[in-house]
């Protein structure tokens, strides 16, 4: 009985384990593709040549992935669409979070009519779907990168903000709280040097895991049109291309959604397990 009730936290350490290799293995695969990828000499994802249209996988040197109808380069292609669909979830998320610090320590320090009027207006953009607004804002704004990363981190916010709220309402009446504002301390000087460093280490477990979430809104805003527009290369509108070709090259579409699985499964898992394993000082 002993025995087993040892080696249970014994194979939850060695699962944890497991899966964190899992995951950074993933997400070093996509690190290299971004980063490494680029110095080839043969990085080239917008020549075209159509005498290697639809080269497969693995048969020509000059293009170890292949190419797609336009003859472009595969791997190329990918590398940059993986960099674009990271610069894009990275930009959104600090815009997000940005927003919602701010926009939580004021609701949560202030409380009264201030907190009542900004946690409604979180309701309400909660009670309109996320991709829908997108598309009615992309379709009315236009699409750009930089556009699309601003509505991106505008209408993800509210999840910060309810996070850092919470916190702010439980920590303001803590004891160092009362003692700083007992000797003079403005508002903004307990918000910014006392309660802000508290309220960091949620915020970094939500923003791992809204970085999958937009590069999943990203790649289906692309995938119908309405997200990063040619020529640059998104992860989205290779998948959507690729849809013409499955039943002769199904690597147009498989690669792409690939890499996809590797961004978003890397991070989850690795913020999760890091999540329930924490280091202990």
């Amino acid at each position: 009985m002993t025995d087993a009730v040892s080696t249970a936290p014994r194979r939850q350490r060695l699962r944890m384990n497991l899966s964190l290799i899992v995951s950074l293995t993933m997400l070093l695969t996509v690190l290299l593709l971004i980063v490494v990828v680029p110095l080839w000499p043969g990085f080239e994802p917008d020549k075209q040549s159509l005498f290697f249209s639809l080269e497969p996988a693995f048969q020509n040197p000059q293009y170890p992935l292949g190419t797609d109808a336009l003859g472009r380069d595969l791997l190329s292609r990918v590398s940059v669409a993986a960099r674009v669909s990271v610069l894009v979830a990275l930009g959104a998320v600090s815009i997000s979070a940005a927003v919602g610090i701010l926009i939580g320590l004021v609701a949560g320090w202030l409380r009264g009519p201030v907190d009542s009027a900004l946690m409604a207006i979180g309701n309400i953009q909660l009670a309109v779907p996320v991709v829908l607004l997108l598309i009615v804002l992309v379709a009315a704004l236009g699409s750009s990168p930089l556009l699309l990363v601003v509505l991106l981190g505008l209408v993800n916010w509210v999840g910060y903000g309810r996070v850092v709220r919470a916190q702010v309402v439980s920590l303001r009446e803590r004891e160092f709280i009362t003692a700083v504002t007992t000797a003079g301390g403005s508002g903004w000087w307990i918000m910014r040097k006392h309660l802000l460093p508290n309220v960091l280490p949620a915020v970094f477990v939500l923003a791992a895991f809204d970085v999958g979430v937009i590069i999943t809104v990203e790649s289906s805003l692309s995938f119908i049109g309405l997200g990063i527009q040619p020529p640059t290369p998104s992860l989205g509108l290779m998948i959507s291309e690729g849809q013409r070709y499955l039943q002769t090259n199904i690597g147009l579409t498989l690669l792409p959604a690939l890499v996809i699985f590797f961004l978003i499964g890397g991070i989850q898992f690795a913020s999760q397990t890091l999540t329930k394993n924490p280091r202990r000082g």
